[in-house]
């Protein structure tokens, strides 16, 4: 084996594993940030304060993004999509803790928002490698032996 290519092959593949996360947060964070605005235009979500109802379905969109984000950065990672995934997970997590702090004395009433976000990065990242996981047939001829 040539030494000199077994050093390519790791930045590769750190290569490969950072583009896997950033792809799949910048698909999550991209069709949030457009949801939010599709609401707001057709007129359904204010451009102030939301109402507890429409936080409740921006968890459930933000939840189902989460899963397709994930599930783009499992199908991506190089290697350990599950890794991946749940490190981009706890991204989220410290993200949204990070939100949740710093929007504490603003969204009185609507604690519970910022704290839902935070609670359902990890599962969501862990659910959308998980069905990667169920469809690769690399990992499903493994699981089957």
């Amino acid at each position: 084996m040539n030494t000199q290519t077994a050093p390519q092959d790791a930045s590769r593949r750190i290569g490969r594993s950072i583009l896997a996360v950033l792809v799949g947060i910048v698909v999550g964070v991209v069709l949030s940030i457009a949801t939010d605005f599709g609401l707001q235009a057709i007129g359904l979500a204010p451009k102030g304060r939301w109402p507890n109802n429409l936080l409740a379905l921006a968890t459930a969109y933000r939840s189902m993004y989460g899963i397709l984000a994930s599930y783009i950065i499992a199908r991506l990672a190089p290697n350990r999509p599950m890794g991946h995934a749940l490190v981009a997970g706890t991204l989220g997590l410290i993200v949204s803790t990070l939100g949740a702090i710093a929007a504490w004395s603003t969204t009185a009433g609507q604690h519970w928002y910022p704290i839902a976000l935070a609670l359902t990065a990890l599962p969501t990242a862990w659910v959308g490698a998980k069905l990667w996981l169920a469809q690769s047939p690399a990992h499903s001829q493994s699981a089957a032996v």
